[in-house]
């Protein structure tokens, strides 16, 4: 399933993406790394190979950015078979601070979705259009796609109601997703990460990050990118895992 594939990858360039992109090159894979322009997607293509790896500088809500990273697909590698959505942002505000008087900012809320959610439909709508150009396995299947979540749709804790909202979207249209591309035979599955240590919590204090890690009932510590990795591989490789949601979080369930 992944030994010739090609996979594109949002948030590519860092985090969960960057781990999901040297995945699954090892896998044998040519991989499509979107991101920003101003991301490290160009020195990560570098550092893979040109042979096997592309940069296509994105802003996922963008329909232009995105058409133009799947017709440099086609134009290099020729087709498209797993799209996997990495990229996404968070804020960190309550719905009001009645110390200083100020409610969230809409605009920050609207951006929040924007990108998380709009943004991740609009990778999908317009990858599957590739996607269902494959000729059909045994099974019937013409490729894969896998979002990102968070355990914070479900268990969001304080300041997280733009963020929790957003993700909770991605889980709730995992399954209507999954039955729109049945016919076509494409599968769509969602992963949700508990504490990973992406950039964003790598620049904590060491003493937030032990307190975080305590919080995990087992292991006793932070997600390592390469885990979710490891999964999207094994969501890709398994014809039976579709419609649904996965949990990827040591058993956490925040408070």
């Amino acid at each position: 399933m992944l030994k010739g594939a090609v996979s594109l990858i949002t948030g590519g360039a860092s985090g969960l993406g960057r781990a999901t992109v040297l995945r699954l090159v090892e896998q044998g894979s040519k991989v499509v790394v979107c991101d920003l322009p101003t991301s490290k997607g160009k020195d990560l293509v570098q550092e893979i190979g040109n042979d096997r790896a592309i940069f296509a500088p994105i802003d996922v809500t963008s329909e232009a950015d995105i058409q133009t990273a799947l017709d440099l697909t086609k134009q290099k590698f020729g087709k498209l078979n797993n799209c996997i959505n990495c990229a996404g942002i968070g804020v960190a505000f309550k719905v009001y601070n009645f110390n200083k008087n100020q409610p969230h900012k809409l605009e920050d809320y609207r951006k929040v979705i924007n990108v998380n959610t709009i943004g991740t439909f609009n990778v999908i709508r317009l990858a599957v259009g590739l996607i269902g150009q494959n000729e059909p396995n045994e099974d019937g299947e013409r490729g894969v796609v896998v979002n990102t979540a968070s355990i914070a749709a479900y268990d969001g804790q304080m300041g997280q109601a733009a963020y929790s909202a957003s993700k909770g979207a991605i889980v709730g249209m995992t399954l209507p997703l999954a039955r729109d591309l049945a016919s076509q035979g494409i599968r769509v599955c969602t992963i949700a990460p508990g504490l990973f240590l992406t950039p964003l919590l790598e620049n904590l204090p060491e003493k937030v990050i032990n307190f975080l890690e305590k919080s995990v009932p087992f292991p006793h510590r932070l997600g390592k990118p390469k885990e979710y990795a490891q999964l999207v591989q094994t969501i890709i490789e398994n014809p039976m895992l579709n419609g649904e949601v996965i949990r990827l979080d040591g058993a956490l369930r925040m408070q």
